[in-house]
């Protein structure tokens, strides 16, 4: 059974306070929906590392058969549908202030421009990122490869973008030990090693470009 609930949270004007409360205000779940975005670009940044040096997650750890490179292509669709639907949700704020061109342009929003503008520079690169990739065979491997760097760019921007925006928008210093600005801290050293970890195994154990077999003649 089910707990009733009081008649004054049903109705009247104390209730609809109370309910109103309890729910999130746009400004909050768009803070929360940025959150989201950051996790799984953070996650699509890892799982391309992986990818880049061959990891068969079948004969290594978990030893399952998981398909990295389908799952880093969905962690990338995902992370922009997150990354644009971060700052739309603003739209519905009646404290805000922002209109369309705000969040398309948000040099002109009323508040922390700069900070919001790094948000809609990390967005477009995202963006760039996906559109490239998806049709990564019209350009070619090479040419392709050199384009994806961007998605690199986009998690740097967009690692600044979290850590400096207010997520209240009132314009407050930036509390480094904050919950939210710690999981950003947190993916950004998570990006961050994975990146060492990557350059460290293409060079070798000593630092070193690996060698390349001498091409056999045949005789």
């Amino acid at each position: 059974m089910h707990a009733a609930i009081p008649v004054e949270l049903r109705s009247g004007p104390a209730g609809s306070d109370v309910i109103e409360a309890l729910l999130p205000s746009a400004v909050e779940l768009s803070s929360e929906v940025g959150l989201v975005a950051l996790g799984l670009l953070t996650a699509n940044i890892l799982l391309g590392l992986l990818v880049s040096v061959g990891y068969n997650p079948t004969r290594q750890w978990p030893r399952r058969r998981i398909k990295l490179f389908t799952l880093h292509n969905w962690t990338g669709y995902t992370a922009l549908a997150a990354a644009a639907l971060h700052p739309v949700v603003v739209l519905f704020s009646t404290t805000a202030g922002f209109r369309l061109l705000d969040v398309a342009f948000p040099i002109w929003s009323p508040v922390q421009p700069l900070e919001n503008s790094l948000g809609a520079a990390a967005l477009y690169l995202v963006a760039f990122a996906v559109l490239t990739s998806y049709f990564r065979r019209a350009f070619g491997f090479h040419r392709w490869k050199q384009l994806h760097y961007t998605t690199y760019a986009a998690a740097a921007v967009f690692f600044v973008h979290g850590i400096l925006t207010d997520p209240e928008l009132k314009n407050r210093p930036v509390d480094w030990f904050d919950a939210e600005k710690v999981f950003v801290e947190a993916c950004f050293l998570l990006v961050a090693s994975g990146t060492i970890w990557r350059v460290r195994h293409a060079r070798g154990p000593r630092g070193r470009l690996p060698d390349r077999a001498a091409p056999v003649r045949a005789r």
